[in-house]
Protein backbone atom coordinates (compact mmCIF):
# COMPACT_ATOMS: atom_id res chain seq x y z
CA UNK A 1 0.00 0.00 0.00
CA UNK A 2 1.36 3.41 -0.98
CA UNK A 3 2.12 5.84 1.87
CA UNK A 4 -0.48 8.55 2.43
CA UNK A 5 2.21 11.20 2.89
CA UNK A 6 5.36 11.59 0.85
CA UNK A 7 8.19 13.39 2.63
CA UNK A 8 11.22 14.59 0.65
CA UNK A 9 14.09 17.04 0.94
CA UNK A 10 14.39 18.50 -2.58
CA UNK A 11 16.97 21.07 -1.46
CA UNK A 12 19.11 21.74 1.63
CA UNK A 13 16.96 22.76 4.62
CA UNK A 14 13.76 22.37 2.55
CA UNK A 15 11.09 19.73 3.27
CA UNK A 16 8.33 18.86 0.82
CA UNK A 17 5.14 17.24 2.16
CA UNK A 18 2.91 15.66 -0.50
CA UNK A 19 -0.63 14.48 0.17
CA UNK A 20 -0.71 11.13 -1.61
CA UNK A 21 -4.24 10.02 -2.49
CA UNK A 22 -4.15 10.98 -6.16
CA UNK A 23 -7.03 8.70 -7.12
CA UNK A 24 -9.29 10.79 -4.83
CA UNK A 25 -7.73 14.20 -5.60
CA UNK A 26 -6.10 13.90 -2.16
CA UNK A 27 -9.46 14.20 -0.41
CA UNK A 28 -8.99 14.12 3.36
CA UNK A 29 -9.59 11.04 5.49
CA UNK A 30 -8.79 10.59 9.17
CA UNK A 31 -5.73 8.52 8.24
CA UNK A 32 -4.32 11.16 5.89
CA UNK A 33 -5.17 13.89 8.39
CA UNK A 34 -3.29 12.10 11.16
CA UNK A 35 -0.27 11.56 8.89
CA UNK A 36 -0.15 15.29 8.15
CA UNK A 37 -0.49 16.13 11.86
CA UNK A 38 2.46 13.84 12.62
CA UNK A 39 4.65 15.32 9.90
CA UNK A 40 3.89 18.87 11.02
CA UNK A 41 4.76 17.96 14.61
CA UNK A 42 8.04 16.41 13.47
CA UNK A 43 8.87 19.37 11.28
CA UNK A 44 8.14 21.93 14.00
CA UNK A 45 10.95 20.60 16.22
CA UNK A 46 13.46 19.98 13.41
CA UNK A 47 15.73 23.02 13.38
CA UNK A 48 17.54 21.79 10.29
CA UNK A 49 14.33 22.39 8.32
CA UNK A 50 13.96 26.08 7.41
CA UNK A 51 11.13 26.04 4.87
CA UNK A 52 8.32 23.69 3.88
CA UNK A 53 6.47 23.01 0.62
CA UNK A 54 2.99 21.51 0.85
CA UNK A 55 1.46 19.99 -2.29
CA UNK A 56 -0.68 17.15 -3.61
CA UNK A 57 0.12 14.13 -5.74
CA UNK A 58 -1.40 13.72 -9.18
CA UNK A 59 -3.77 16.33 -10.57
CA UNK A 60 -5.19 17.71 -7.33
CA UNK A 61 -4.01 19.60 -4.27
CA UNK A 62 -6.81 18.55 -1.89
CA UNK A 63 -10.48 18.23 -2.83
CA UNK A 64 -11.54 18.65 0.80
CA UNK A 65 -13.27 16.10 2.99
CA UNK A 66 -13.66 12.70 1.36
CA UNK A 67 -17.42 12.45 0.96
CA UNK A 68 -17.15 8.66 0.66
CA UNK A 69 -16.12 8.56 4.29
CA UNK A 70 -13.73 10.38 6.59
CA UNK A 71 -13.31 7.69 9.20
CA UNK A 72 -12.74 8.47 12.86
CA UNK A 73 -10.39 10.75 14.77
CA UNK A 74 -7.98 8.85 17.03
CA UNK A 75 -9.95 9.54 20.25
CA UNK A 76 -13.36 8.50 18.89
CA UNK A 77 -14.91 5.42 20.50
CA UNK A 78 -18.48 5.48 19.12
CA UNK A 79 -20.09 6.04 22.51
CA UNK A 80 -21.26 9.63 21.88
CA UNK A 81 -22.14 10.74 18.34
CA UNK A 82 -22.00 14.48 19.00
CA UNK A 83 -18.64 14.22 20.74
CA UNK A 84 -17.23 12.03 17.95
CA UNK A 85 -18.43 14.43 15.26
CA UNK A 86 -16.80 17.36 17.05
CA UNK A 87 -13.59 15.35 17.44
CA UNK A 88 -13.55 14.69 13.68
CA UNK A 89 -14.13 18.37 12.97
CA UNK A 90 -11.32 19.44 15.29
CA UNK A 91 -9.03 16.74 13.90
CA UNK A 92 -9.21 18.56 10.56
CA UNK A 93 -9.50 22.18 11.65
CA UNK A 94 -6.45 22.06 13.91
CA UNK A 95 -4.33 21.38 10.82
CA UNK A 96 -4.96 25.01 9.91
CA UNK A 97 -3.76 26.19 13.31
CA UNK A 98 -0.70 23.92 13.14
CA UNK A 99 0.31 25.28 9.74
CA UNK A 100 0.06 28.82 11.05
CA UNK A 101 1.98 27.96 14.22
CA UNK A 102 4.72 26.04 12.41
CA UNK A 103 7.99 27.95 12.96
CA UNK A 104 9.03 27.42 9.35
CA UNK A 105 7.30 29.30 6.50
CA UNK A 106 5.11 27.05 4.35
CA UNK A 107 4.65 27.39 0.59
CA UNK A 108 1.55 25.82 -0.94
CA UNK A 109 2.21 24.46 -4.43
CA UNK A 110 -1.39 24.27 -5.65
CA UNK A 111 -1.36 21.92 -8.61
CA UNK A 112 -5.12 21.36 -8.99
CA UNK A 113 -8.40 21.61 -7.09
CA UNK A 114 -8.21 23.08 -3.57
CA UNK A 115 -11.72 22.97 -2.15
CA UNK A 116 -13.20 23.05 1.34
CA UNK A 117 -10.48 21.89 3.71
CA UNK A 118 -8.07 21.98 0.75
CA UNK A 119 -8.76 25.71 0.37
CA UNK A 120 -8.33 26.21 4.12
CA UNK A 121 -4.94 24.48 4.01
CA UNK A 122 -3.74 26.81 1.26
CA UNK A 123 -4.98 29.86 3.18
CA UNK A 124 -3.06 28.74 6.27
CA UNK A 125 0.18 28.58 4.29
CA UNK A 126 2.40 31.65 4.12
CA UNK A 127 2.85 31.76 0.33
CA UNK A 128 0.78 30.22 -2.44
CA UNK A 129 1.99 29.35 -5.95
CA UNK A 130 -0.40 27.77 -8.43
CA UNK A 131 -0.47 26.00 -11.77
CA UNK A 132 -3.02 27.07 -14.42
CA UNK A 133 -4.96 23.89 -13.52
CA UNK A 134 -5.49 25.07 -9.93
CA UNK A 135 -9.00 25.99 -8.84
CA UNK A 136 -10.09 27.23 -5.43
CA UNK A 137 -13.51 26.85 -3.87
CA UNK A 138 -15.17 27.47 -0.54
CA UNK A 139 -17.29 24.39 -1.07
CA UNK A 140 -19.20 23.61 2.12
CA UNK A 141 -22.22 25.74 1.23
CA UNK A 142 -22.68 23.55 -1.85
CA UNK A 143 -23.41 20.53 0.34
CA UNK A 144 -25.84 22.35 2.63
CA UNK A 145 -23.61 23.48 5.50
CA UNK A 146 -21.85 26.71 6.38
CA UNK A 147 -18.85 27.94 4.41
CA UNK A 148 -17.55 29.42 7.68
CA UNK A 149 -15.40 26.40 8.39
CA UNK A 150 -11.79 25.37 9.09
CA UNK A 151 -10.68 28.97 9.66
CA UNK A 152 -11.75 30.10 6.18
CA UNK A 153 -14.05 32.88 7.47
CA UNK A 154 -11.11 34.40 9.36
CA UNK A 155 -8.32 33.84 6.84
CA UNK A 156 -9.93 34.62 3.49
CA UNK A 157 -11.05 38.22 4.23
CA UNK A 158 -7.61 39.03 5.62
CA UNK A 159 -5.88 37.75 2.49
CA UNK A 160 -8.14 39.18 -0.24
CA UNK A 161 -10.44 41.67 1.52
CA UNK A 162 -13.91 41.33 3.00
CA UNK A 163 -15.90 42.22 -0.13
CA UNK A 164 -14.31 39.58 -2.36
CA UNK A 165 -14.37 37.03 0.45
CA UNK A 166 -18.09 37.55 1.02
CA UNK A 167 -18.80 36.96 -2.68
CA UNK A 168 -16.77 33.75 -2.81
CA UNK A 169 -18.12 32.44 0.50
CA UNK A 170 -21.78 33.13 -0.28
CA UNK A 171 -21.80 31.84 -3.87
CA UNK A 172 -19.51 28.85 -3.42
CA UNK A 173 -18.22 29.41 -6.97
CA UNK A 174 -14.95 28.24 -8.47
CA UNK A 175 -12.00 30.61 -8.53
CA UNK A 176 -9.43 29.82 -11.23
CA UNK A 177 -5.71 30.41 -11.00
CA UNK A 178 -5.63 33.59 -13.07
CA UNK A 179 -8.34 35.25 -10.98
CA UNK A 180 -6.58 34.06 -7.82
CA UNK A 181 -3.42 35.80 -9.03
CA UNK A 182 -5.31 38.97 -9.98
CA UNK A 183 -6.91 39.33 -6.53
CA UNK A 184 -3.71 38.49 -4.66
CA UNK A 185 -4.65 35.08 -3.31
CA UNK A 186 -1.62 33.48 -5.00
CA UNK A 187 1.80 35.00 -5.55
CA UNK A 188 2.55 33.37 -8.90
CA UNK A 189 1.06 31.10 -11.55
CA UNK A 190 3.45 28.85 -13.48
CA UNK A 191 3.08 25.89 -15.83
CA UNK A 192 2.26 22.63 -14.08
CA UNK A 193 5.61 21.04 -14.90
CA UNK A 194 7.44 24.09 -13.49
CA UNK A 195 5.39 24.40 -10.31
CA UNK A 196 7.47 22.02 -8.13
CA UNK A 197 10.67 23.83 -9.12
CA UNK A 198 9.07 27.24 -8.52
CA UNK A 199 7.96 26.23 -5.03
CA UNK A 200 11.34 24.76 -4.14
CA UNK A 201 13.12 27.84 -5.47
CA UNK A 202 10.98 30.04 -3.24
CA UNK A 203 11.69 27.76 -0.28
CA UNK A 204 15.42 27.89 -1.02
CA UNK A 205 15.32 31.69 -0.94
CA UNK A 206 13.78 31.53 2.52
CA UNK A 207 16.17 28.79 3.69
CA UNK A 208 19.19 30.90 2.71
CA UNK A 209 18.26 33.57 5.24
CA UNK A 210 18.88 33.66 8.99
CA UNK A 211 16.45 31.10 10.50
CA UNK A 212 15.70 33.15 13.61
CA UNK A 213 14.91 36.27 11.59
CA UNK A 214 12.66 34.27 9.26
CA UNK A 215 10.79 32.66 12.15
CA UNK A 216 10.27 36.00 13.86
CA UNK A 217 9.01 37.46 10.57
CA UNK A 218 6.48 34.67 10.07
CA UNK A 219 5.27 34.98 13.65
CA UNK A 220 5.10 38.76 13.37
CA UNK A 221 3.14 38.75 10.11
CA UNK A 222 0.46 36.43 11.48
CA UNK A 223 0.34 38.24 14.82
CA UNK A 224 -0.14 41.57 13.02
CA UNK A 225 -3.40 40.26 11.55
CA UNK A 226 -4.79 40.04 15.08
CA UNK A 227 -3.27 43.17 16.62
CA UNK A 228 -5.98 45.84 16.98
CA UNK A 229 -3.98 49.03 16.32
CA UNK A 230 -0.94 50.40 14.51
CA UNK A 231 0.63 51.46 17.80
CA UNK A 232 0.33 47.96 19.23
CA UNK A 233 1.83 46.53 16.02
CA UNK A 234 4.81 48.91 16.17
CA UNK A 235 5.43 48.11 19.83
CA UNK A 236 5.30 44.39 19.05
CA UNK A 237 7.73 44.86 16.15
CA UNK A 238 10.10 46.84 18.37
CA UNK A 239 10.36 43.97 20.84
CA UNK A 240 10.78 41.43 18.03
CA UNK A 241 13.51 43.44 16.39
CA UNK A 242 15.56 43.78 19.57
CA UNK A 243 15.26 40.02 20.14
CA UNK A 244 16.58 39.44 16.62
CA UNK A 245 19.76 41.46 17.24
CA UNK A 246 21.11 38.92 19.73
CA UNK A 247 23.19 36.00 18.48
CA UNK A 248 25.51 35.53 15.50
CA UNK A 249 23.07 36.03 12.63
CA UNK A 250 23.36 39.82 12.36
CA UNK A 251 27.17 40.08 12.42
CA UNK A 252 27.43 37.11 10.02
CA UNK A 253 25.00 38.75 7.59
CA UNK A 254 26.91 42.04 7.72
CA UNK A 255 30.31 40.35 7.32
CA UNK A 256 29.04 38.29 4.38
CA UNK A 257 27.66 41.40 2.68
CA UNK A 258 30.91 43.31 3.11
CA UNK A 259 32.96 40.31 1.93
CA UNK A 260 30.60 39.70 -1.01
CA UNK A 261 29.96 36.06 -0.09
CA UNK A 262 26.89 34.01 0.86
CA UNK A 263 26.09 34.13 4.54
CA UNK A 264 26.31 30.92 6.54
CA UNK A 265 23.73 30.65 9.30
CA UNK A 266 23.54 28.02 12.01
CA UNK A 267 20.27 26.14 12.51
Amino acid sequence: MAPLMLVEEPAPHVRRLTLNRPDRLNAMTSELCEELHEELRRTAIDRSCRAVVLTGAGRGFCAGLDLQGYGAAPENDGSDESRDRLANQQHMSTLVLELRALPQPVIAAVNGPAAGLGLALTLACDIRYASPEAVFRAAFVNIGVSNCDMGTSWLLPRLIGASRAHELMLTGRLLDAEEALRIGLVADVVDEERLPERAVRGAEQIASLAPWGVRLTKRGMWTALEIPSEQAAVEYEDRQQIMATFGRAVPEAIEAFLEKRPAEFAD
